[in-house]
């Protein structure tokens, strides 16, 4: 029996996650509006993570609630979508997605959780349930519930947009940043404590692009704690090299980042929201991971993640990403919270993540890029200075 009987008018997807899952659910928007032009496709949310979706060309209203609502904020919203769609598509197998899903739709399709259990009323109330595979990328569960629609793959991420051109950015960061000179993006910091890289690591790396003669930009989030994280990895450069840097962290939408981002020659970051961005905009770019699985959240690259990444390797590249793993046990990945589990942990596979390797893949990356550009390949085969070095260490 076909899920459809007919092209959908309005459909809804639910993305109740973090910033990277909204981003990874864009291509599930596009294979929808591909195969039913006519159709308007919404999105519903959480607070914070609209951002992702700015200026969507394939997203017509996206509504947000709170990952904890206040009181009265749950009715409000279910209110607001009491079926109002013809479709709800719904890509996690949270209970709060599907209950909105029920409540917004008449025809319901999504992924399920794979063992019964609590789950039940889940599987009654699709059209066509899935239960959810492990170890499969986000972007392919994605496709296997746009087959559900007679939709075909769409495997390309949409990154968000302020429409900001090459030549806003002197004016846009009032900074002396020329973005038609090779710069890079360093994003050093995740949400969450266990994903992070060592910090001897980041500060040998940013003296070693500046040395190179390439603008480093130093990105981050708004927060209090996010800004003494990067100021402790940067006290120790020698001050020709601190004050050459260029700190946006807080200062950029993310729709903004996007659209610096494919300018950039280069980007570095571990897991995290702004590392997915980078790959979806074409940046060359340096994924650094530890715990976390590549199988299911590893960045997509601007041409679509055809080949999945493996659980493990020390390099493998996809399209405009490299990414970087330490294969210290069998542990890696595991997939927790770092090795003590819990979120402020350390990750011994991310903080023996060699110095010198991640440097050498970041200055491969660059060239590919900036390979004319002379001062971006000054002294490759050359380290950063000895003083750098012994400050970083």
């Amino acid at each position: 029996m076909p899920v459809l009987n007919r092209a959908p008018r309005h459909v809804l997807i639910v993305a109740l996650r973090y910033l990277g899952d909204v981003l990874l659910t864009t291509p599930l928007a596009r294979a929808v509006r591909e195969r039913y032009p006519d159709c308007a496709v919404d999105m519903l949310v959480f607070q914070g993570t609209q951002g992702m979706l700015e200026n969507n060309p394939d997203v017509r209203h996206v509504h947000t609630i709170a990952e904890r609502p206040a009181k009265g904020e749950l009715p409000a919203l279910l209110n607001t979508l009491r079926r109002q769609y013809d479709l709800a598509l719904i890509p996690q197998p949270g209970d709060r997605p599907h209950l909105f899903g029920l409540v917004a739709a008449r025809v319901r399709v999504g992924l399920v959780p794979p063992k019964l259990g609590h789950a039940w009323w889940k599987r009654m109330s699709l059209r066509q349930p899935l239960p959810t595979l492990a170890h499969t990328h986000r972007i392919h569960e994605n496709e296997r519930v746009a087959a559900l629609v007679d939709a075909l793959p769409a495997r390309t991420v949409v990154p968000p947009t302020a429409g900001l051109r090459r030549e806003d950015w002197a004016v846009r960061l009032d900074l002396a940043f020329d973005v038609a000179r090779p710069f890079a993006v360093l994003h050093p910091s995740p949400r969450w404590r266990y994903k992070q890289w060592h910090d001897a690591g980041w500060c040998a790396l940013t003296a070693r692009l500046h040395e190179a003669g390439v603008q480093v930009l130093v990105s981050g989030g708004p927060g209090e704690a996010e800004s003494q994280y990067l100021d402790r990895i940067l006290a120790p450069l020698p001050a020709d090299v601190r004050a050459a840097l260029i700190r946006i962290q807080g200062k950029l939408s993310l729709a903004e980042m996007a659209d610096l981002l494919k300018h950039a020659h280069l980007y570095v970051g571990p897991d995290t929201a702004t590392t997915h961005l980078a790959a979806a905009c074409g940046t060359p770019t340096l994924a650094l991971f530890g715990p976390t699985d590549p199988r299911q959240w590893g960045p997509s690259p601007a041409s679509g993640l055809d080949q999945g990444w493996a659980a493990i390797a020390p390099t493998q590249r996809r399209g405009n990403v490299i990414m970087l793993q330490q294969p210290l046990r069998a542990c890696v990945p595991c997939q927790l919270e770092g090795c003590e589990r819990h979120r402020g942990s350390h990750s011994d596979c991310m903080d023996q993540m060699p110095t010198q390797r991640v440097v050498d893949e970041a200055m491969g990356l660059l060239t590919t890029r900036a390979g004319r550009h002379k001062a971006a390949t000054a002294n490759h085969d050359a380290g950063p200075r000895e003083d750098v070095l012994s400050h970083c260490a």
